[in-house]
């Protein structure tokens, strides 16, 4: 898997990271009260370690970039060694990166920065899982649809979770309601209300198109066939996503998409009720993409843990 680039470790980013060292801390580093009772009470200030991260199971690792901006919170001096990188399959056992420096530190440390790694890495993981499943399904040569993800993230987190997702091999959607248009059912009902009566889907879609910058993309949502096929002759959406459709009904959308002129034949996405066991046929109808929620509101983390040993 190629390098994916993160996201710019923003004020955003910067900011989730020191609320989450703040919530174990009882405050940031230096603030009054704050601190970890454990180490304080435990472990000399002169005492040196490593801390390596290993795999309790196989996945694709995500967050590394991640760390050392962690780190950084607990001991400036604190480095981080590895030969993974975001994206990477990592092996059950194995030793993902290494931690070291003052070993209090690293132990203050350690749940935080598992934390975020765990988390991403179990979005990328599962992301990989449905990718690969397609892949599997769709003989090389063949036209495989992208696996996308949703809106449906962590609030806070959703730069780093759609990261989590091009890590896996998925790509991403809208990053939220700024940079792209999907009509719903109830954006259609306004809309045909504050309009003449009569308006069918494409005309609807094609008076929204015209209103838009060229660079910001329309979706469309149809739940029907008749919705297609109403939607398809001149319309103006860039994607038609279709909502909560079976493999049976999304295989005739395909054909019904596809006996358009070809200035009538936008990208089929399929979205609802997908998992991983039938995305396969899902991919096998033909349709452009598909988007699944899953990715990011229902991944387990990756099991990942933190041991220490003495490092002069």
């Amino acid at each position: 898997m190629s390098m994916v680039q993160p996201p710019e470790l923003d004020a955003a980013i910067r900011q989730l990271i020191r609320l989450a060292v703040s919530e174990d801390l009882g405050g940031l580093p230096g603030d009054p009260g704050a601190g970890d009772r454990t180490v304080a009470a435990t472990i000399p200030t002169s005492l040196q370690c490593r801390g390596d991260i290993l795999a309790r199971q196989d996945g694709v690792i995500c967050g590394l970039f991640l760390v050392p901006a962690i780190l950084r919170h607990y001991d400036p001096a604190l480095t981080l060694t590895t030969d993974n990188h975001d994206g990477q399959d990592i092996v059950r056992s194995r030793r993902v990166a290494a931690i070291t420096g003052a070993a209090g530190a690293i132990l203050s440390a350690e749940r935080v920065v598992l934390n975020f790694l765990s988390r991403l890495s179990g979005i990328a993981t599962l992301t990989r899982r449905y990718v690969q499943s397609v892949e599997n399904a769709i003989p090389a040569g063949r036209p495989r649809p992208v696996i996308c993800d949703t809106r449906k993230t962590t609030p806070g987190w959703r730069a780093l979770e759609k990261y989590a997702v091009r890590c896996g091999g998925g790509m991403n959607h809208r990053m939220g309601l700024y940079d792209g248009v999907m009509l719903k059912d109830n954006h259609l009902a306004a809309l045909r209300a504050r309009m003449e009566s009569g308006r069918t889907l494409a005309s609807l879609t094609a008076h929204v198109r015209s209103t838009l910058p060229k660079d910001i993309p329309l979706w469309l949502e149809v739940d029907s066939l008749e919705e297609l096929a109403e939607a398809l002759p001149g319309g103006g959406a860039d994607i038609i996503l279709l909502d909560n459709m079976t493999p049976a009904q999304i295989r005739r959308a395909v054909a019904i998409r596809g006996a358009q002129e070809p200035a009538s034949r936008p990208p089929l996405e399929a979205s609802g009720g997908i998992t991983l066991a039938n995305v396969a046929d899902v991919a096998q109808t033909g349709v452009d993409r598909i988007s699944i929620g899953a990715l990011t509101h229902s991944a387990l983390c990756l099991d990942l843990a933190l041991e220490v040993s003495p490092h002069d």
